[in-house]
């Protein structure tokens, strides 16, 4: 209800003996509940005031849990621009310094999950798994302990968004070859391509969301056929790169 509107910023919490009578749970399952929600910075709790939902700017909206709460409701288009904005900045410099210092064992992780993703559907767990198997070596081959330590968060937002673009229908696009292309940057030590291809890969997943069946932001017709032709030239500039092969 927090993470969907219907409770605003400021709003007062039940008490604990309501709320737990309520929901048919016992009062220390729900100090528990709260002490999580406390935790991931969606309430805040203060004597004699109660706890009372905070402003999404102190929300920790990287937390795996509260970025699967977001995409398990209709989320607010705004925050998931911004969402792929941040991934924007953040994997092709990860990409590019993996492109300078991936092990081999890096590359043999990420071959095997590619294979993995190209003899499954999107839809399916096993095409889920293996995408956060990909990512993770990346971030890992990264060799920076900060872009590593945000690898449970991009995990989730590539996850959970994979997941919510197809709520309606499957992905009409094979997003397979992005990941091969940056791939081939990274195992071929080309950091300028592999960040180009970085950046295509999460222009692409933002297209494919948008674009998308129910897309809950006001995307007016015209808007959805420009981000198409965009996908397309996308797609076939992608065509052109040399790392193609």
């Amino acid at each position: 209800m927090i993470v969907s509107g219907v409770l605003k910023p400021g709003m007062v919490l039940e008490g604990e003996v309501e709320a737990s009578d309520q929901r048919k749970v016992s009062r220390s399952a729900y100090r528990e509940a709260v002490r999580i929600l406390v935790a991931k910075g969606l309430v805040y709790s203060k004597p004699k005031v109660g706890t009372r939902v905070n402003d999404r700017a102190a929300w920790h909206l990287l937390d795996p849990d509260v970025l699967s709460w977001i995409f398990q409701v209709e989320p607010d288009y705004t925050l998931v621009y911004s969402l792929f904005e941040m991934r924007s900045m953040v994997e092709p410099e990860a990409a590019a310094l993996a492109a300078e210092r991936r092990t081999p064992n890096q590359i043999k992780v990420m071959a095997a999950a590619l294979e993995i993703m190209s003899r499954n559907k999107t839809t399916t767990k096993e095409w889920r798994d293996a995408d956060e198997t990909f990512h993770s070596a990346l971030l890992e081959a990264s060799g920076n302990a900060f872009l590593s330590s945000m690898t449970s968060s991009i995990n989730a937002a590539v996850s959970w968004s994979t997941i919510f673009k197809q709520r309606h229908e499957p992905l009409k696009r094979d997003p397979v070859p992005d990941h091969r292309r940056v791939f081939k940057a990274i195992a071929a030590g080309s950091p300028s391509a592999a960040r180009k291809a970085m950046g295509q890969l999460v222009r692409l997943a933002l297209i494919d969301i948008t674009t998308a069946p129910k897309w809950p932001g006001k995307v007016s017709r015209l808007k959805k056929a420009t981000a198409l032709h965009k996908a397309q030239k996308t797609r076939k500039t992608a065509r052109k790169l040399s790392l193609l092969g």
